[in-house]
């Protein structure tokens, strides 16, 4: 199993940008998807999640600004980033808790390989 994020890139304050990642594999099912990301020099935060049936939770930060959509039938979870700010700039990872896989065993913890967002002030 594997998670591919995209994405990512430069964008003036104010902007828009929308991260995809994608789960490959022979996956039956996702629980909870999420997105994280990690400044430099900071440690590695919670940004939003969203469980299988769609309910989300966002950290205070992002609130309002950014909304976390996921697609069941792509394996695929979204982060619509609005009104970005500099302080959004960041390394941002997805994240599923536990894929059931097509044989019935789990997969937990998988990790995208990040996509930088970059916002200039």
């Amino acid at each position: 199993v594997q998670l591919q994020a995209s994405g990512g890139g430069l964008v003036q304050a104010g902007g828009s940008l929308r991260l995809s990642c994608t789960a490959s594999g022979s996956i039956s099912s996702i629980n909870n998807m999420g997105w994280y990301r990690q400044a430099p020099g900071k440690q590695r935060e919670l940004v939003a999640v969203i469980t299988s049936g769609g309910n989300t939770n966002y950290a205070d930060s992002v609130k309002g600004r950014f909304t976390i959509s996921r697609d069941n039938t792509k394996n695929t979870v979204y982060l619509q980033m609005s009104s970005l700010k500099p302080e959004d700039t960041a390394v941002y990872y997805c994240n599923t808790v536990r894929i059931k896989l097509a044989d019935g065993k789990y997969v937990y913890d998988t990790w995208g390989q990040g996509t930088l967002v970059t916002v200039s002030s």
